[in-house]
């Protein structure tokens, strides 16, 4: 296969304290990112050269875990260790906090719009995910279920990317699947196999396969059976089940604390605490989709000073990734497969 190339393109600095996630909005053409300063801060390109165009603040009293964008780019989520989260519209030429959802007990690490913008997914160190409908075009939220399914600390939600389906990761090593049932919603499916705690999770384009990382040093590829599926694959009732067919172990000396899967070209990227990042992609031909193998094919060590806490994949330009640390500091990097 195809060589890859990774080179740094850009190093922005700006934080004044650790950043924990980068997140480019639904069109790539801006970056967020976020930290222990309380602040959010909104990248965009001059040129050639990335800036920081706007500093969101104020709505926070404590560390801002992690910023979600509406499907329609105009309205973001951001999750705070202040067990709020706030809600932050485009209004008049800027963003401008117009909510704050309040209810958790204890810190808010994720928050997710749903791709239809219908529903925003929120999770805490309260053992629970919350659910909340977006009512009068993002003018108010009604929380409309409290999800007690996991035991421990709840790390990151994920939407599915085309239906109403939402997957949770959390300390007890464990992955929750939730759909709605009737006026409520319920746990239809636990992913087990993890042996420590499940940092992050992403699906794939198509939604069927989903990526996990973990404390336990490995990343897992859980793919999706429906019911009748031809391989016989039990299901129970309506539900499809979900089964890990890979596992890739041994690339990672410390645990794995984000991981982002590039709906361009299928490569997996790694956040990872020995200060590393890394690509992964599946190797083809692929001989049994049931027994898929990935390859590493690019690691950037020391690619900060510090613990690597996100990665996140341009959404339209498949060669662009960014990454940010415990060092402060959000990096750019630039992708290029040689023949």
């Amino acid at each position: 296969m195809d060589a890859v190339k990774g080179d740094l393109i850009a190093t922005l600095e700006g934080h004044k304290d650790r950043v924990w996630s980068v997140c480019w909005n639904p069109t790539g053409t801006i970056l967020s990112s976020c930290g222990g300063d309380k602040t959010i801060r909104l990248w965009g390109w001059e040129g050639d050269k990335m800036v920081c165009k706007v500093i969101l603040e104020d709505a926070h009293q404590r560390t801002i875990r992690s910023v979600g964008w509406h499907p329609a780019g105009l309205m973001l989520a951001s999750a705070s260790f202040d067990a709020t989260i706030a809600i932050w519209e485009h209004k008049d030429g800027e963003f401008q906090c117009s909510t704050t959802l309040e209810g958790h007990e204890n810190e808010v690490k994720s928050a997710q719009w749903s791709k239809t913008g219908t529903f925003v997914a929120t999770c805490s160190r309260d053992k629970t995910v919350w659910i909340w409908e977006v009512l009068n075009d993002g003018e108010d939220f009604e929380c409309v279920s409290v999800l007690h399914e996991h035991t421990q600390d709840v790390k990151c939600v994920r939407w599915h990317p085309h239906e109403e389906i939402l997957a949770s990761a959390s300390y007890d090593n464990t992955i929750k699947i939730f759909r709605e049932d009737d006026d409520d919603w319920t746990c239809c499916g636990t992913l087990e196999g993890h042996e420590s705690t499940v940092w992050c999770i992403d699906f794939d384009a198509s939604g069927d396969q989903l990526a996990s990382c973990s404390a336990d040093k490995t990343v897992k590829i859980w793919k999706r059976y429906k019911p009748g599926n031809p391989e016989g694959i039990p299901t129970v009732g309506n539900d499809p089940t979900w089964k890990c067919v890979c596992t890739l172990s041994g690339y990672h000396t410390r645990e794995i604390y984000d991981i982002s899967w590039s709906v361009s070209n299928g490569f997996l990227a790694t956040a990872c605490a020995d200060d590393s990042v890394r690509v992964f992609r599946e190797v083809m031909p692929v001989i049994n989709s049931n027994q898929p193998k990935f390859e590493l094919i690019w690691q950037q060590s020391q690619a900060h000073l510090s613990d690597v806490n996100s990665v996140s994949w341009n959404p339209k330009d498949p060669t662009l990734l960014a990454s940010c640390s415990d060092d402060r500091k959000v990096k750019l990097w630039k992708f290029v497969i040689e023949s």
